[in-house]
C-alpha cells in the first residue's frame, strides 16, 4: 500500500491530480467553518445543540458539521444529490430526458445543465427554510441588528445558495481535473471529519472506563467488518461467453472464452446516498415550513423502526433502479451478437436478454439486502445505546467511506498501471 502511494506521486500527471483533489477538499473543509454574515456564532452553536432533533443531527453529519456552524456551506451537497435523483427518475418518466441520456456527451451536458439549475432552486428553498427555522421560537436566534433585518435575510439566503453553487463547482472540478468522483469525495470528507469528535464524545459518554470499553469495541467491530464489506463490494458473478471461430483473411479469429462480470453490488454507494436523501428530505421540508406535525414526522422517519424499514426498502429499490440504469442487457446481447459471442447453452437474441436479466436480478437482491443490513444494524445499536461513535461509524457512513475509497483507489490504480506501476489491489 505504501509503495503504491509512493509510486502514485512519482507520476507527474497523477501527482498533480492528487494534489489538486486534496487542495479542493481542504478548501471545502475551510468553508465549513466560515459562518454566514450576521450570525451570532456562539449563541447559534448553543441553540443548535439544544433545539436540534435527530433529523437535524443527521443532516449535520452529511455536511461535516457545516450546518451546526451555520457556515457558508451549511446546505452541503444534499441539494445537488436531490437534483440528481430527480433527473435520474425523470429519465424514465419524461421521454425528452430519456432521449438526452442516450445522446452521448451532448445529452449528458443537457442533463448536467438542468441538474445545476435544479440544484440552485432546491438550495434557495432550503436556505429560506433554514433561515425561518433558526429565527423561529424553536431556536430563537437573533441575528445582527447593525443592518436592516430584511437585508440580513437576503444576504444570508444569497450566501447559502452561493455556497451550494460553490460546492457543486468544486465537485465538478474534482471529477474533471482530479481523482475520483468529486461529489462522493465531498461526502466522504464530510463524514470522516466527524469521526475524531465522535471518538472523544464516546470516550466521555458513560464514564472513563465504560466509555473506553465501548469505544474500543466499536472500533474493533468496524475493523472486522471492513474486509467483509470490501469482499462484497468486489464480488462478481461471471457469465461465461464463447466467441465463434471465423476466418478473416489468412487469420483465424475468435475461439476465445471470456466472461461478463456482474458485480454483486453494481450500484456501489449510490443506493445509500439516494435513500438517505429521500429519508431526510422531510427534515428539509420541516426546516422550510416549521410546522410541528411535519417536524414530528421528520424526526419519526429519521430514527426508530419506521426509519429502519424505509431504509431497507429504499436501498433495495435504488440498488435495482441504479443497476438497471448503468447496465443494459439488451445492449449487451446486441454487442455479443455483433462480435460473434454467445453464452453457452443460451440461444442468441431474446433468450440471452432474459438470461442476463434473471442473473442480474438474482445477483442484485443479495447485494441490496447486504448494504441495507450494514446501513440499518448500526442505526439500531445507536438507537438503544446513544453512542455518538456508532452514529459516526454507522453502516451508512462506513459503506460510503469504503465505497468512495475503493472507487478512488481504482481510478488511481488504472493510472498507475498505464505507467507500468503496481496498483493497490494485488
Amino acid at each position: 500500500m505504501l509503495s503504491s502511494i509512493i509510486d502514485a506521486f512519482k507520476v507527474p500527471e497523477l501527482r498533480k491530480k492528487i494534489l489538486f483533489t486534496l487542495g479542493i477538499l481542504a478548501l471545502y473543509r475551510f468553508g465549513a467553518y466560515v459562518p454566514v454574515p450576521g450570525i451570532p456564532f456562539n449563541e447559534f452553536a448553543t441553540r443548535f445543540v439544544e433545539g436540534g432533533g435527530v433529523s437535524m443531527t443527521m443532516l449535520d453529519l452529511f455536511t461535516g458539521g457545516a450546518l451546526s456552524n451555520f457556515s457558508v456551506f451549511s446546505l452541503g451537497i444534499m441539494p445537488y444529490i436531490t437534483a440528481s435523483i430527480i433527473m435520474q427518475l425523470m429519465q424514465g418518466v419524461i421521454p425528452a430526458v430519456g432521449r438526452w441520456a442516450k445522446e452521448g456527451e451532448t445529452g449528458r451536458r443537457k442533463i448536467t445543465q438542468v441538474t445545476r439549475y435544479l440544484t440552485l432552486g432546491l438550495g434557495l428553498i432550503n436556505a429560506i427554510g433554514y433561515l425561518l427555522l433558526f429565527k423561529s421560537p424553536a431556536y430563537g436566534v437573533v441575528f445582527s441588528s447593525a443592518v436592516p433585518g430584511w437585508l440580513t435575510d437576503v444576504v444570508i439566503v444569497f450566501t447559502l445558495v452561493a455556497g451550494t453553487a460553490f460546492i457543486m463547482w468544486m465537485g465538478e472540478l474534482i471529477t474533471q481535473r482530479g481523482v475520483g468522483n468529486g461529489m462522493s469525495l465531498i461526502i466522504f470528507v464530510s463524514i470522516v471529519s466527524r469521526v475524531p469528535s465522535a471518538i472523544f464524545s464516546s470516550l466521555n459518554l458513560t464514564g472513563s472506563g465504560m466509555g473506553v470499553a465501548v469505544t474500543v469495541l466499536t472500533i474493533v467491530v468496524v475493523l472486522v467488518c471492513i474486509p467483509l464489506i470490501i469482499f462484497v463490494e468486489r464480488a462478481q458473478r461471471r457469465i461465461p461467453v464463447v466467441y465463434a471461430k471465423r476466418v478473416q483473411g489468412r487469420k483465424m479469429m475468435g475461439g476465445q472464452t471470456t466472461y461478463i462480470p456482474l458485480k454483486v453490488n453494481a450500484a456501489g454507494v449510490i443506493p445509500i446516498i439516494f435513500a438517505s436523501c429521500i429519508i431526510y428530505f422531510p427534515a428539509q421540508l420541516a426546516a422550510l415550513f416549521n410546522v410541528d406535525w411535519l417536524t414530528a414526522v421528520a424526526d419519526a422517519i429519521s430514527t426508530g423502526w419506521i426509519n429502519w424499514i424505509l431504509t431497507v426498502l429504499l436501498i433495495v429499490f435504488f440498488a435495482y433502479f441504479y443497476t438497471s440504469m448503468v447496465f443494459n442487457p439488451e445492449e449487451t446481447s446486441d454487442n455479443l451478437h455483433k462480435q460473434g459471442g454467445s453464452i453457452p447453452g443460451v440461444r442468441p437474441g431474446s433468450a440471452t436478454v432474459v438470461y442476463i436479466k434473471n442473473v442480474l436480478r438474482r445477483v442484485t437482491l443479495p447485494g441490496g439486502i447486504f448494504i441495507a443490513a450494514i446501513a440499518v444494524i448500526p442505526s439500531i445499536i445507536f438507537y438503544f445505546t446513544g453512542n455518538t461513535l456508532v452514529q459516526a461509524f454507522g453502516g451508512t457512513s462506513i459503506l460510503i467511506m469504503i465505497g468512495v475509497a475503493l472507487d478512488t483507489m481504482g481510478k488511481v490504480e488504472s493510472q498507475l498501471k498505464m505507467h507500468n506501476y503496481q496498483g493497490f489491489f494485488k
